[in-house]
């Protein structure tokens, strides 16, 4: 049986995000992820998930202003001194929560001329997260975001994410596979998750297109979640999606 985790940056919206705990383990989840937990302090996260008796499973270092439009931190030469930064704001938060993961954004480069120079600088930034998390025995993820969605993203396939890999060969290094992300980039999440669950750290998902609950796009979920379960991944499956309607009322996929 598969176990899933509620994304509170994208699921009950209904409620401000230090209620959200609450509402999660009201619908029945018993672990939760965050994508930029910051705006809230970690004793009073700590405080939610202790009170709830939920597991905080991952969240993201800081990515500054990626989701307004800009390229965010991971992957900029001129900002190396902005992303250690917000590792050792992530290592804070992370000290006192506890996750299995923390997920580095790669970002975005606007200049295309100068992609080689992001792609090396992101690889450096990772190995320098990769070596911040590792005391805290948290294991540390990056993943492939599509490029309709965020235009410029440096990772933006399985394959990518695989050469990563192979390249820094670091411990404790895995892959986030997004399910929306790489099915919107023309994937086929099933056979990868197949093939390379070993070297995944964490899943997340959403239907395709419109990144809604399941139900809502073309993926056959009771079939992927199958394959999931039959694969060797061990891990928690976070649900990240934009519920069609209230969050309460997206739950239907949680008794396929």
């Amino acid at each position: 049986m598969l176990n899933f985790t509620a994304n509170l940056s994208l699921l009950f919206t209904e409620v401000a995000l230090i209620d959200r705990f609450k509402a999660a383990k009201q619908a029945g989840f018993n672990a939760v992820e965050i994508q930029f937990p910051y705006e809230l302090s970690a004793a009073a996260i700590k405080d939610k998930l202790d009170e709830y008796d939920l597991k905080l499973v991952l969240f993201n270092v800081d990515a500054a202003d990626l989701l307004q439009g800009g390229e965010g931190l991971a992957c900029v030469p001129e900002k190396r001194d902005q992303f250690k930064q917000a590792v050792a704001q992530t290592v804070s938060y992370a000290e006192q929560l506890k996750p299995e993961a923390i997920n580095v954004l790669p970002g975005r480069c606007l200049d295309n001329t100068r992609l080689a120079q992001y792609l090396e600088t992101f690889k450096e930034n990772l190995c320098f997260a990769a070596e911040s998390f590792a005391p805290l025995s948290i294991k540390t993820v990056f993943e492939a975001i599509n490029t309709h969605d965020m235009p410029g993203f440096i990772i933006n396939s399985g394959a990518q994410m695989l050469g990563v890999l192979e390249e820094l060969n670091r411990p404790g290094l895995l892959m986030q596979y997004d399910i929306y992300h790489m099915q919107m980039m023309g994937e086929n999440p099933e056979k990868f998750i197949a093939e390379h669950a070993d070297k995944i750290g964490h899943i997340q998902f959403a239907d395709c297109p419109g990144r809604g609950q399941p139900g809502t796009g073309r993926i056959d979920f009771e079939r992927l979640f199958s394959t999931i379960e039959g694969s060797a991944y061990s891990g928690w499956v976070g649900a990240e999606y934009k519920p069609v309607g209230t969050t309460a009322e997206s739950l239907g996929w949680l008794t396929l």
